[in-house]
């Protein structure tokens, strides 16, 4: 059950509705109730989900579980709240005010996710790896998932992958999956990159330096960073930003949120003009050192912003989308990498949706795959197996293995034993196939 068919709740409706789970959604405005019942295949009830009136009417007592993502704070605890006491499975809700956390574990909240927090946390790793569109910890940050646009310089491109691994034999990578014209490519030995690919390889932690040179990517250190746009996005990614020791540039429109900017953080430069004017972003003199990272709320500003910034020199752009279908067409066309606090706030939540030990859960903007992190259940079929002995679908691929504290990239002949946490990249149709290898009975 979800309470709120905002961005984050129509997307995970959709989302999980697609793999056939039964989704019930509540939602206060009718227009948008009445629209999400027309393109779903879901059960929406139109009304207030903090109400346990309301909450009865819908029978959140048969729920596995409720996902309050409205956007008040309060009505999220409040419906968490009711439903716990009406006896739903579990809760998660969308909280963004710190001052709210401290006791929410007494009013039926189980698990608190806070996007904007998550997405704020990726920007800057992305910037400390200037030229990857994607870098994803797995095993407490053992094992990295990074993700970019393939040049046609990169030693990937033309080479069937099982060649060039025998090649690159003395470390351990392994490429799962590539994204071409939209569509999305599980790799396998056979498989040949070409130009322009989205890449996401496995690695780990010590080696994402060869991964970036095997992608082809050069990176460029960033100095300074520009912030376009005053949203709470924004005013997380300066906070972190000046806390691992960038300079900060804000620019915003609105003078009351610039005052706010400057007074709240005295050593970043805010400038209060149109962060859409070319004017204004020429007179920063950017350059290689520069990154320009588009966090309004609105798509089409942002998209704007980070082309008038490649175009002027800045070496890194960053946009914020809301609507996803944006980032296929645009990565790497003047912006080059992508952010979406809705795919935070789903990969946050999916976790709990999944079937066995999840540890971790990763979306991406160009695909509706998933990554996932979990434990092998004893009495798994797959305990005890090789790589290449396990009845995987053509639509998943292994791409890490942790056991007793050492992480392996795997190859055909490595064991899965009970008890491994073994991280797998999957296609929306084979993931309910492969949590099954993977559990107990």
């Amino acid at each position: 059950m979800i309470v709120g068919a905002g961005a984050v709740g129509s997307y995970l409706a959709e989302r999980l509705s697609t793999e056939g789970q039964d989704v019930v959604v509540v939602e206060d405005d009718p227009v948008v109730a009445a629209d999400l019942q027309d393109r779903l295949d879901i059960l929406v009830i139109q009304g207030n989900g903090a109400s346990p009136s309301v909450l009865q009417e819908a029978e959140v007592d048969r729920a596995d579980l409720l996902i309050a993502v409205s956007n008040s704070d309060g009505a999220n605890v409040l419906a968490c709240h009711s439903a716990a006491e009406l006896g739903v499975g579990r809760t998660v809700a969308r909280v963004e005010d710190p001052d709210m956390r401290e006791a929410l574990a007494d009013l039926g909240v189980d698990v608190v996710i806070d996007p904007s927090e998550t997405a704020a946390r990726e920007l800057v790793a992305l910037l400390r790896r200037s030229g990857v569109s994607e870098l994803i910890e797995f095993a407490e940050g053992r094992l990295v998932m990074v993700g970019a646009s393939v040049p046609n310089t990169s030693p990937l491109v033309g080479v069937p992958l099982a060649a060039l691994r025998a090649d690159e034999a003395d470390w351990e990578w392994v490429v799962t999956a590539l994204v071409r014209h939209g569509v999305t490519i599980v790799a396998r030995g056979t498989t040949v990159v070409e130009p322009g690919d989205h890449v996401l390889m496995m690695v780990r932690a010590a080696d994402v330096d060869r991964a970036t040179a095997l992608l082809g990517v050069s990176p460029t250190p960033i100095s300074r960073t520009i912030i376009l746009g005053s949203t709470r996005l924004a005013e997380l990614t300066v906070d972190h930003l000046l806390e691992a020791g960038f300079d900060v540039v804000g620019i915003d429109q609105d003078p009351d949120r610039c005052r706010s900017l400057a007074e709240r953080h005295p050593r970043m430069l805010v400038l209060c003009d149109d962060p859409t004017d070319p004017d204004t972003l020429s007179g920063l003199d950017l350059g290689p050192g520069d990154a320009v990272l588009s966090l309004t709320g609105w798509d089409e500003v942002n998209i704007v912003g980070s082309l008038i910034g490649k175009a002027l020199g800045a070496s890194t752009t960053v946009a914020r989308f809301n609507r996803i279908s944006y980032v296929g067409l645009l990565e790497g066309v003047g912006i080059d990498a992508a952010v979406s606090t809705r795919l935070a706030a789903a990969a946050a939540i999916l976790r709990f949706v999944r079937r066995g030990r999840i540890h971790t859960v990763a979306t991406f903007k160009d695909t509706d795959a998933e990554a996932i992190e979990l434990e092998v259940d004893r009495g798994s079929p797959a305990a005890g197996s090789t790589v290449v002995d396990l009845d995987f679908p053509e639509g998943a691929i292994i791409g890490g293995v942790v056991r007793n504290g050492t992480t392996l990239v795997p190859r055909g002949d490595t064991r899965i034993d009970a008890g491994d946490v073994v991280i797998f990249f999957a296609l929306p149709e084979a993931i309910g196939q492969v949590e099954r290898i993977f559990a107990g009975p």
